[in-house]
């Protein structure tokens, strides 16, 4: 898929953040990736090797739903790493 961020492939559960005071919900590959990769990579550099195994694992879902099982895996992982869930 040329563009992730676009991807409406469900991930196997959905996520609810708390951000600046509003709760969002990720719900789809896209809007994951889109999350990854909006924020600063400094912000992320502390779990560099899990951030970019999750991106990998979006990039390959949004090709192929098959592999939404690892990639929401990676995704709670990086989350629940980063203290986000």
């Amino acid at each position: 898929m040329s563009d992730v961020s676009n991807s409406g492939t469900p991930l196997k559960a959905t996520f609810r953040i708390k951000l600046n005071g509003k709760t969002v919900a990720i719900e789809t590959v896209g809007q994951a990736y889109a999350f990854i990769t909006s924020l600063n990579t400094v912000e992320w550099v502390e779990f560099q090797s899990l951030h970019g195994d999750t991106k990998a694992a979006l990039e390959a879902a949004a090709d192929d739903a098959m592999l939404t099982v690892q990639a929401t895996n990676l995704l709670r992982a990086l989350f629940v790493r980063a203290k986000l869930l």
